[in-house]
């Protein structure tokens, strides 16, 4: 067996992530020694700790070996001890939790995580009124008790989002189920819709364009919109300080893409030290917006 998650919106083919699960028996029985003994090991050198797919400390999606993802079934585990034990490590050791809420989520799972003083998590291209017409959630309609991101490991970078160059790399890797035509028009009416929120808004100055320095205004836009939200933290993708265009990770894929394993690279795709990152003159403009104060970055 080995765990992954079923087919969604973005990855209709389900995806299996090729690690064991823990056995819900087997932890029960051990008083959840092995989770505990994890936890303590990462808040020894950590003040706060972000939970992938927190979903799995309710259920996990089991794929039997050989099998497609899609012939996956749930195995539900005894979230209640789960989460106490994750609670009890966190408080002694003083940190904050942040758990990926993103996804499949079945109702009450962010419910027990907030009431636990666990931080959801919100990505800006999945914040839209799903209850209503279905447009840009505005700044203010946002949850509060979450980190609010452009993007994460698993999601195109912003500079990829922005060109359409994430649809491109799906559709080469066979990911797609619908026409890679009807996909590019979807993405580029998603990305439209956005930035022109972040122009009524006053973040983006709405002059368009395709070259660098266009990307690079609508990237600081985006950020400029997430520090109006009231989410209590803002997180920054690194690769999006240098204009990478490609995703650290590829959900869908095992061995089709280099998963885990890509240096972070520049627009080009020449890969950046270090050295050049700290002095990137992209990361530093994008960093300024950061460290203004949420009303003064509306420009």
């Amino acid at each position: 067996m080995s765990v992954g998650a079923p087919p969604d919106a973005f990855n209709a083919r389900g995806q299996d992530w090729g690690l064991p699960p823990w056995r819900p028996d087997r932890l029960a029985e051990s008083g959840y020694a092995p989770f505990r003994e994890l936890l303590r090991a990462l808040f020894r050198y950590a003040g706060a700790l972000r939970i992938d797919h927190v979903m799995g400390l309710f259920r996990l999606w089991w794929v039997p070996q050989g099998r497609p993802p899609t012939e996956g079934t749930y195995v539900r585990y005894d979230a209640e001890a789960m989460l106490a034990v994750l609670v009890l490590e966190a408080s002694r050791a003083g940190a904050l939790v942040i758990g990926e809420d993103l996804g499949t989520v079945e109702p009450g799972v962010r419910e027990a995580l907030r009431e636990r003083g666990v931080l959801g998590t919100s990505v800006l291209w999945f914040e839209r009124d799903w209850d209503g017409d279905g447009r840009p959630l505005p700044p203010d309609r946002w949850r509060a008790d979450c980190l609010a991101t452009a993007t994460t490991h698993d999601l195109p970078s912003t500079a990829a989002r922005l060109t359409g160059e994430h649809v491109e790399l799906r559709d080469s890797l066979g990911l797609l189920t619908r026409p890679l035509q009807e996909e590019r028009a979807e993405a580029a009416a998603d990305i439209g819709e956005w930035l022109a929120l972040l122009t009524h808004l006053g973040l983006l100055d709405g002059t368009g364009g395709t070259d660098t320095s266009s990307e690079e205004a609508e990237i600081r836009a985006v950020h400029r919109f997430l520090l109006r939200t009231p989410a209590r933290m803002v997180g920054v993708w690194l690769p999006d300080g240098v204009g990478d265009r490609r995703p650290q990770n590829l959900p869908g894929t095992w061995d089709q893409y280099p998963n885990w394993r890509l240096p972070i690279a520049d627009a080009e795709g020449r890969p950046v030290t270090l050295e050049d990152l700290a002095a990137s003159p992209r990361l530093h403009a994008l960093m300024e917006v950061l460290r203004q104060p949420p009303d003064a970055s509306g420009g």
